[in-house]
């Protein structure tokens, strides 16, 4: 295990820290030696992952622990469709784990760059009525806990423990590996196609309800969306997936190289961006494509951005993006992001955004060159006025006792951390907002 050090920073730049030391640890005991070192020393630990969280929830003064020393498989169950991963494996790294095993994850998210512990333990999550966030599907756990002791949390070892484990926000231990429940591999058809705002939102319910997993991205200032409708097909069905230079087009040369152009010109001169936006509507058009889950369920995306979702009540969705439409307009915001919605199954884990209920989530999103700030403000009052709970790795100004309020499970998981962290080893800035002392 070498030490390093360095200045951390989260992907989109927006929030840094100086650790006083940096460790790799390439086995459990290192972390085990590392939070040994801090009890003595009188310092804190924070693990971190691929750093893709838009809040400071990643960042330290204290021991930084990088978990780039522990990737890939550790283990695999075919017999339940289950692998054990070390925690630092990155998702985009998955395809390649289990595809030759025949299985694949049962939903994703359209972003993979994250960590496995990263992703569950903030609440990571896709789109589909009928399926949970990444943290529903983990069985078991290792962790080591802030009195330095390695910990089993599965089925069989402490059960009661896991609906907070699972989804942890770091403050709970350093996870070393993790055991996810799979699927047999799968393809999925995929239809992309242009539709009014108002139509999809008077639809909503039966969209979502209709599909394995739909969702829809809404400009500001225009009056469409472009919907995504995914419906799972088994293997046998065969591919049809879209050609080389089809997916470079759209995926490398639209997604990245002109919207980065766009959006920066817009950042610039904020007058355009209505009107820039009414002609990317103008242009959208349809098409449709059958491949393995993971290449549909993910888009590459280089072009920097910051961005804010809430977790709302499935049927409030139509009623806050209606909202979110009159307060742009009203206060003039120049938005050149789309809004993003999709939605989740209600789940039983303490934290997680769905505990609970149904939910729809609603992401609004600005380029890292705006300099406007208001309209994360704005769009926070109305996400939160809905009994909204934000997304523990995205832009939010919640404290402990607004989120309390929210969470049926937030007091027993206050519980679990005084029990693995009775002398907040993994405490910081972030954690002290949304947890408490």
């Amino acid at each position: 295990m070498l030490p390093v050090t360095t200045t951390w920073q989260n992907w989109a730049g927006t929030e840094r820290s100086h650790p006083s030391l940096e460790l790799a640890p390439e086995r459990a005991e290192g972390i085990v030696d590392a939070i040994r070192l801090a009890r003595e020393t009188g310092t804190v630990v924070k693990p971190i992952g691929a750093s893709h969280s838009f809040t400071a929830i990643g960042a330290t003064e204290g021991i930084r622990i990088s978990l780039a020393g522990l990737r890939g498989l550790q283990s695999a169950d075919l017999a339940r469709s289950r692998v054990t991963l070390w925690a630092g494996t990155h998702l985009h790294e998955l395809p390649g784990i289990l595809t030759p095993l025949g299985l694949a994850l049962e939903n994703m998210g359209d972003i993979d760059r994250q960590t496995i512990a990263g992703a569950t333990s903030t609440g990571t999550h896709g789109t589909g009525l009928a399926f949970g966030g990444l943290a529903t599907r983990i069985t078991g756990v290792t962790l080591v806990d802030g009195t330095g002791t390695l910990r089993t949390i599965d089925e069989d070892h402490d059960p009661e423990l896991l609906p907070a484990v699972a989804l942890g926000l770091g403050a709970l231990g350093v996870l070393v590996t993790v055991t996810i429940q799979c699927v047999p591999r799968f393809l999925i058809n995929a239809v992309e196609a242009p539709a009014p705002l108002d139509e999809v939102l008077d639809e909503w319910q039966e969209r979502s309800e209709a599909a394995d997993h739909f969702e829809f991205f809404w400009f500001p200032h225009t009056r469409g969306t472009r919907t995504k409708t995914n419906t799972r097909l088994p293997l046998e069905s065969g591919r049809r997936p879209l050609g080389t230079a089809s997916r470079f087009l759209d995926e490398e040369v639209v997604n990245n190289v002109l919207l980065g152009a766009v959006v920066g010109v817009q950042s610039l001169a904020p007058r355009i961006t209505p009107a820039m936006n009414r002609l990317i509507e103008n242009v959208s058009s349809r098409r449709s494509f059958t491949d393995e889950s993971y290449r549909v369920f993910v888009t590459r995306r280089r072009v920097k951005f910051r961005e804010m979702e809430y977790s709302v009540p499935f049927e409030a969705v139509p009623d806050v993006v209606r909202e979110l439409r009159t307060m742009i307009e009203r206060r003039d915001h120049r938005v050149s992001f789309p809004v993003e919605v999709r939605a989740a199954a209600a789940d039983q884990l303490l934290l997680s955004t769905a505990s609970g209920r149904r939910s729809g989530y609603v992401a609004v999103h600005r380029f890292i060159g705006d300099r406007d700030t208001d309209y994360f403000r704005d769009a926070e009052a109305i996400l939160a006025a809905h009994d909204g709970r934000p997304h523990w790795g995205k832009m939010h100004t919640l404290d402990a006792e607004q989120l309390a309020a929210r969470y049926p499970g937030f007091e027993k998981f206050r519980e679990v951390r005084d029990r693995l962290d009775p002398h907040r080893v993994f405490r910081n800035a972030y954690l002290e907002r949304v947890l408490g002392e």
